[in-house]
């Protein structure tokens, strides 16, 4: 009896889903489709909205990058993993400022060490489950290396290293099938990848500004901007009782005002702030000496003056948040890392070239501004600054973390332009709309 009732209730169920069926109440495609759909490109669309950006590093010869760090050492072609990464020299001055590339190379191949913390991105070794890709070559460490005065004999050494890159780069069908678009690449130095730019446009470049690129080649819709690394160390006890007051400077800057290129800025301000008792206006050259000084001269100033070079921006603005120094920024054409993210204005003061080139207005403006308003801004740098922070191992929110997390906010744009692409028959008539 047991037997009869088991088979009439299940033909009774059977009977009921194909009504069902029949009259289009229940579809079977949306409980079969994650099963019998394919998968192109091995990723699901959107996939890289709630969990790690899934990162594939290509696998390159240590002369683009590692084998650069140390070029008397006997050649060594073993692959490089966390365990063997040779740490970033200590003497290495201020190539270190564009290290951006190094310590993203090095964020991939740290393997979490057996902790729960949630990383933005993680490398993964199949290239099909992959929503972008790092191209780890140190396009910023190879111009200082090789010839970094534009025209020492050893920049073809440099040249060469972009050409093969770019072999490399064409062979993959991975950089066919988007066109590079979705694919990472470190341009740090306003000179690095200098020769082959304009063939890595379409790419997602990390760059410190745009002051050098034309926007075909590098622009803020696509691109990341990325903070420079610090080169003065981090204020971890800065725990004064009353900072206001400690720091007995108004205003600080010692770097280089007179460069070829330089803008004409820079030169200005060293006259109009030469007659403060209490500013430091210094020019200076590279040199441990002169890291150690503006070290000690941004964590006793209140105010740290970041005014435009011959580019943009500077790793001086980034020493200065790393010291909980004020940052001045004079610059008309600044862009800041994660300004989606930052509101700059809750910890810094901004003012263009004409209002820091009146006589005294500047000055003036910074007096003006009230202890109360100054302590709740020092207490925002020490609030943020580590995420300008590059280290090994990464570690959540800082310098590096923040970029991968930059990096997945450009790639929809990156997809759209891809899928775009591919069912376009004719020139895409956006670019040529009136």
């Amino acid at each position: 009896m047991v037997g009869k009732a088991t088979i009439s209730v299940l033909i009774l169920a059977l009977l009921l889903l194909t009504t069902s069926i029949f009259i289009a109440t229940v579809d079977l495609r949306s409980y079969l489709y994650p099963i019998l759909s394919p998968r192109p490109g091995g990723r699901f669309p959107c996939s890289t909205g709630g969990g790690p950006l899934m990162v594939y590093m290509y696998d390159l010869p240590r002369r683009f990058h590692v084998g650069m760090l140390r070029r008397r050492s006997p050649v060594d072609e073993s692959p490089v993993t966390g365990e063997n990464l040779p740490p970033w020299p200590s003497n290495s001055g201020l190539k270190k400022q564009h290290s951006v590339e190094y310590w993203m190379m090095a964020s991939l191949l740290y393997d979490g060490g057996g902790g729960n913390e949630t990383r933005e991105a993680v490398r993964v070794w199949d290239p099909e489950m992959a929503d972008a890709f790092f191209v780890p070559f140190f396009s910023s460490l190879s111009f200082n290396t090789h010839g970094h005065n534009m025209t020492d004999p050893d920049t073809e050494f440099d040249r060469q290293l972009q050409i093969d890159i770019l072999k490399i780069l064409r062979e993959s069908k991975y950089w066919q099938r988007s066109g590079g678009r979705d694919h990472v690449i470190p341009m740090h130095h306003p000179n690095a990848f200098r020769f082959f730019r304009e063939q890595v446009n379409t790419s997602i470049l990390i760059v410190a500004d745009f002051g050098r690129y034309p926007k075909e080649i590098s622009n803020l819709r696509k691109d990341v901007v990325a903070p420079y690394v610090h080169v003065v160390d981090s204020f971890t006890d800065d725990n004064s009782p009353d900072p206001y007051e400690s720091r007995t400077t108004l205003l600080f800057f010692r770097g280089r005002t007179i460069r070829k290129d330089e803008g004409i800025v820079r030169a200005k301000l060293a006259k109009l702030l030469a007659g403060y008792d209490d500013v430091i206006y210094e020019q200076s050259f590279a040199s441990g000496a002169n890291i150690k000084a503006s070290t000690q001269g941004m964590r006793s100033s209140k105010f740290c003056l970041h005014p435009a070079g011959d580019t943009p921006s500077s790793c001086r603005l980034f020493d200065a948040i790393m010291s909980h120094c004020v940052p001045v920024i004079v610059s008309d054409q600044i862009e800041l890392p994660y300004e989606d993210e930052i509101d700059y204005t809750q910890f810094s003061i901004f003012f263009s070239d004409k209002e820091a080139l009146e006589p005294g207005y500047m000055i003036g403006q910074l007096r003006q501004i009230p202890k109360e308003r100054w302590v709740e801004m020092w207490r925002h740098l020490k609030y943020i600054s580590h995420h300008y922070e590059f280290q090994y191992p990464p570690k959540k929110g800082d310098a590096i973390d923040m970029l991968w997390r930059q990096v997945k906010h450009k790639l929809p744009r990156a997809n759209l332009d891809v899928h775009r692409s591919r069912r376009l028959k004719v020139p895409d008539w956006w670019d040529h709309r009136r």
